[in-house]
């Protein structure tokens, strides 16, 4: 028995591999096959767009794959949601869909856009979010490069951003959000009550969160004398409490603990100024809680 599970292709491609490769699974590309190797026997990749995943999983020929919980809710898809995990293309935050004018534009809030045209990838939860608020504006389609459409071929767009970079890039300017959305492990609701197949989509879950709980974070080994080691645990700040163990000799011991990496360099000067010597930092793959 194999467990068919769709990676996205295209903006959420490399972070996914990337974090597969955290939690201990390793799956090789090929721009000729959208069947990615895996070094799991229990596994079979296939490579699916993030905006078609929900419908593939709902419909049974995916037993489970990643995509944006906003395509999830675009597409009314019922699946069952593993687990949300949270990261994007440029970084390991939360996406925003937003609706956005011209610079130069009058609207102020969606009630400004009654009667105007909307350009977007996302129809169906555009439509929805108008719906709730009164406002009846014309919701378009767009096949791509929906910044560029204000003014001349829409009065506003509904678009994905990270940073708004790209919007400002482009002289537009951000009215109100209609969607947060973060990457989601979903599942087919026949699979999941598979005993074989959900003790499998457990073991995944539980493995990418280890992965992403590590994201970020660097494990710190030293060597301090005893006399010392209440100076020493002053300066660590750790995820719990530092595993502290004895060695050969008595009157020193092992201090082990977890630290942002971006803390890293201020603190080790501190250490060593509190008595720890042979300092070592390592990277990690995975935490699990």
């Amino acid at each position: 028995m194999k467990l068919k599970l769709g990676i996205p292709k295209g903006s959420l491609e490399s972070a996914t591999i990337d974090l597969f490769r955290r939690a201990g699974f390793n799956i090789a590309t090929s721009s000729r096959s959208y069947y990615p190797a895996i070094d799991d026997p229990d596994l079979e990749c296939m490579l699916i767009r993030a905006q078609e995943m929900a419908r593939y999983v709902e419909d049974g020929v995916l037993d489970a794959g990643l995509t944006g919980r906003d395509w999830v809710e675009e597409n009314e898809a019922n699946v069952v949601t593993v687990v949300d995990l949270v990261y994007a293309k440029q970084s390991f935050g939360k996406v925003r869909w937003v609706l956005a004018v011209p610079e130069s534009s009058p609207y102020k809030t969606v009630h400004d856009l009654d009667g105007k045209i909307i350009a977007t990838e996302l129809v169906c939860t555009t439509e929805r979010y108008l719906a709730n608020r009164g406002v009846k504006a014309r919701v378009e389609f767009s096949w791509g490069a929906t910044e560029v459409k204000p003014p001349d071929l829409a009065d506003a767009i509904v678009e994905v951003t990270e940073t708004g970079s790209s919007l400002r890039a482009n002289n537009l300017r951000i009215v109100e959000t209609v969607l947060e959305s973060n990457t989601q492990l979903i599942a087919n609701i026949d699979a999941w009550v598979d005993g074989w197949k959900r003790r499998k989509l457990e073991d995944i879950k539980l493995l990418l969160e280890g992965a992403m709980n590590a994201l970020g974070r660097v494990g710190l080994m030293l060597n301090v004398q005893r006399q010392d080691l209440a100076n020493v645990l002053n300066v660590l700040p750790s995820l719990k409490n530092p595993t502290i163990s004895q060695l050969s000799d008595e009157a020193w011991v092992a201090v082990n603990t977890i630290l942002e990496e971006s803390t890293v360099r201020t603190i080790i000067p501190r250490l060593k100024e509190a008595g720890a010597q042979g300092i070592v930092e390592y990277p990690l793959n995975k935490i699990v809680m």
